[in-house]
Formats: structure tokens, C-alpha cells, sequence
């Protein structure tokens, strides 16, 4: 799945891969003791170490979740004795159990602290994994895909924030970027390692696999997150939790026109990819009659597209500023989007589907991490509180209207999706225009 990842000062600066040289190095000379914990000890390198490496895996599995499983969607259907055309539903459910959360549990771990609402999500992740393998309808299925994707905000909300806590800047920044990676890498291994996979395991066994690594990863969590920040960090000032005042804060958001263009038109941006996610299997396994593993290798130039975009994100920046990566982009995006339209009127074949996509792809890597830093500054409230907004907006219209593609018929042939997913693409322009015609705010 692919989600915007925001890492601080350095957002579009290129990062080299994090080490923990510095981690390994620092020491905290001063004992300091809270309640019956020694944070000498808490914030020792290996104890830290094994902090990432619980995030990475939870993150990862999270991310892969989506994606892994959308090979054997079409399997999953038959034996549920459920229509295919049911497949795009339990994808967008998983999107929309991402922004279910994240509006409360954020403010909360704030002020109740980061790890026990890691472990409380971490262990909700792994128990709907585990009680996926026992459905015997698509209803339940549906349902647990719902409470899976839960997962996505506690990952949001609560794991970014708590490595800003246990890590001074510049090492939080590497440790983001490292983040960021599994993030953008998840869509393009996710289908193909699922069709790997599936050449030895049945869909439930997949389940299996990854409800058996969410425990890991809540092991992990429970042995080496610290209970506390790191001794120095800057934390605010703990304050009660008012949900009448944190209605009235995302209220005033609603209401703010220039933050709803630009979280529309992120929302509208990726809404061609989140609908190819959500309907290939259909296209392609059902349609085009390929091997899941085929249709995983299929999904390749698409991802691969989005990660060229990044890089490129990282040379423009420093030339053209935020606002010109945002209008760059929609060059390659919107010609991407067109060519599909036009193909769709002719008798399309899969390379020329994929060409089309893998172009507006490459816009979307270029402009999607530029317009949600965009839209996280067109408001002055706290970028917590504004980031989960952001999230909760974009992901809604990426859920809401991937199922009505679903529901028009996207799914039935290549060029009822090329038609639909194009149209509904050259929608973001309209509201990427609503937003740039406002005055500049400084980002």
C-alpha cells in the first residue's frame, strides 16, 4: 500500500540508509531511575535496536498485509462462496479500518504514553489474522479485513511519534527514512511475494503466517519498547483529554477550504492506483485467466514507476520548491490518465494498461509526498492533530470512491477499468487548482 510518510526537517532530502553506529555509541552516563525502571538500561543500544526492529516489523507487516493477500482474493471468493466481483470491497474496508483510529488514539498516547497502545494495536492486528483463518462467510471476512486495517493507525498515530520520543533528531530522521522505504516497498513485493507464497500455502496458511509474525512483533514490542521518553527529549505538557475541543479542532479543519482541496486532491491522486490494487485480481486473475504469480510480476513497472517518482522528487525539490514538484508532476500523471482513456476506446491488451499506469504512476511518486506536505501546512493546528486528518480525508475518498468504480462495473474488462480509473484520475487536477489558486503558505 502506498502512504505518504512525513520524516521530519529532511522530508525530501535523500537519505542514506540508517545504521546504528550512533545509537551503539551513545550512552546515557547518568542513572536515572523511574518507578522500578533503570533508564540506563532502558536506553541501552541493543534495547533500542530491538525497538526498531519490533516498529520495522510491524509496520512492514501492516503494509504487506493489504497487498500480500490481494493474490489469493480470488481463491479466498470461491471457497466463501462469494462473488469475485466482491474483491475490491475487502481491500477498501482494509484502507477504511486505517482511519478509523487515528484521530483518537493519537491525542490519547499523548497523553497516556506510546507503548501500551502498541501493544494493545499490535496484538488486535495479530488476533484478526489469526480468527481470519476460521471465516466460513465473506461477511467475516470482510469484517476482520476491516479490524486488520485498524492496524495502519496505530502505526500512523502512535509508532512514528514514540521513535521521535526514543531518538534525538538527526537519528529519528534516519530511522523515518528507513521506515519510509518498507512503506513505498510494500506494494511492489507484497503481491509478488503473495503469489509465491501461494504456490505452497493455502490463503488461510497465509493468515497463519502473518497473525504467527504479529505475535513476534508484539513480543518484541513488549520486551524492548521503553516505557518512557528518552531522558532530555522535549515533551509537551501533559493535558486532559477534552473530545468536545478535539471535535471543535477537526471541525475547524472541515471548514478550512484551502487543507479540504489539498487533502481531496491527495485522496484523488492516488485513487487510479488504490483502484488497480483493488480490482488486478479481477482483471487479471479472473479475467485474463494468469497465475497469481504472474499477476504479482505484473504489478512490477506500476510500483517500480512510484519509486522512480520519489527519486526524482528528491533532485526537483531543491530547484523548483514544493509548489513547482506539485505542478512538475502533473505532466507525467495527467498524460498517464489520458492515454488510458484514449486506449480504453480500442481493443486494449494488458502491456498497453500497464504502460499508462506505470506513466501516471510515475506522477503520482513525484507529486504525493510534495502535495501532503502541502496539505499538512495549510493549517496552522498542531501537525499531529492536522496529519491525522489528512490521512482519515484522502483515505476516505480513496475507499469511497474506489468502491463505486467497483460498483459502475470498473472491474468487468481492461477498458472499463482504463475509462473510469482515468476519468476519476483527471478529477485531481480540479481540485489540485482549487488549492494552488489560494495564497502561498511557507512549508
Amino acid at each position: 500500500m502506498f502512504l505518504p510518510l512525513t520524516t521530519g526537517k529532511s522530508f525530501f532530502q535523500p537519505l542514506s540508509p540508517p545504521t546504528y553506529s550512533r545509537i551503539r555509541g551513545a550512552h546515557l552516563f547518568t542513572q536515572i531511575n523511574v518507578g522500578n525502571e533503570n533508564l540506563l538500561t532502558t536506553f541501552s543500544p541493543g534495547r533500542l535496536t530491538g525497538f526498531c526492529l519490533a516498529i520495522a516489523l510491524f509496520e512492514l507487516l501492516t503494509y504487506m498485509a493489504s497487498d500480500l493477500v490481494m493474490p489469493a482474493m480470488l481463491a479466498v471468493t470461491e471457497e466463501l462462496g462469494a462473488p469475485a466481483d466482491q474483491i475490491p470491497y475487502a481491500f477498501n474496508l482494509y484502507l477504511l479500518g486505517g482511519i478509523l483510529l487515528p484521530w483518537l488514539i493519537g491525542p490519547l498516547s499523548d497523553r497516556h504514553g506510546r507503548r501500551p497502545f502498541m501493544l494493545v494495536g499490535c496484538a488486535g492486528f495479530a488476533l484478526a489474522c489469526a480468527a481470519t483463518t476460521q471465516v466460513t462467510h465473506m461477511q467475516g471476512f470482510n469484517g476482520l479485513r476491516l479490524l486488520q486495517g485498524m492496524g495502519l493507525g496505530f502505526v500512523i498515530a502512535v509508532s512514528y511519534p514514540a521513535i521521535q520520543d526514543m531518538f534525538n533528531e538527526s537519528d529519528a530522521v534516519k530511522i523515518m527514512a528507513l521506515l519510509g522505504n518498507l512503506a513505498l516497498l510494500s506494494p511492489l513485493l507484497g503481491p509478488l511475494l503473495g503469489g509465491l507464497l501461494l504456490q505452497w500455502l493455502s490463503w488461510r496458511e497465509l493468515f497463519v503466517l502473518l497473525a504467527g509474525l504479529g505475535t513476534v512483533s508484539w513480543l518484541a514490542l513488549w520486551g524492548f519498547m521503553p516505557r518512557h521518553p528518552r531522558p532530555g527529549s522535549q515533551q509537551p505538557s501533559p493535558v486532559p483529554f477534552e473530545l468536545h475541543a478535539l471535535i471543535k479542532r477537526y471541525g475547524a479543519l472541515l471548514g478550512h477550504r484551502g487543507f479540504m482541496a489539498a487533502s481531496v486532491a491527495l485522496g484523488l491522486m492516488s485513487l487510479p492506483l488504490i483502484a488497480w490494487i483493488g480490482l488486478s485480481p479481477l482483471l487479471l486473475i479472473e479475467g485474463q485467466g494468469i497465475s497469481p504469480l504472474v499477476y504479482g510480476l505484473w504489478q512490477i513497472p506500476v510500483f517500480a514507476a512510484v519509486i522512480l517518482g520519489n527519486l526524482l522528487l528528491n533532485a526537483l525539490v531543491e530547484r523548483v520548491g514544493v509548489r513547482g514538484v506539485v505542478r512538475c508532476c502533473l505532466w507525467p500523471l495527467c498524460a498517464g490518465l489520458l492515454a488510458l482513456v484514449t486506449a480504453s476506446q480500442f481493443n486494449l491488451c494488458l502491456p498497453v494498461l500497464v504502460g499508462g499506469l506505470s506513466l501516471y504512476a510515475l506522477g503520482l511518486g513525484l507529486g504525493n509526498a510534495a502535495l501532503y506536505r502541502l496539505a499538512l501546512f495549510a493549517s496552522d493546528d498542531s501537525k499531529g492533530l492536522v496529519s491525522a486528518m489528512v490521512g482519515m480525508i484522502s483515505i476516505a475518498v480513496m475507499s469511497a470512491a474506489g468502491s463505486l468504480l467497483a460498483l459502475l462495473g470498473a472491474g468487468n474488462s481492461l477498458e472499463s477499468f482504463a475509462l473510469m480509473a482515468g476519468i476519476a484520475g483527471l478529477s485531481c487536477p480540479v481540485a489540485l487548482w482549487l488549492f494552488m489558486s489560494r495564497p502561498v503558505a511557507p512549508v
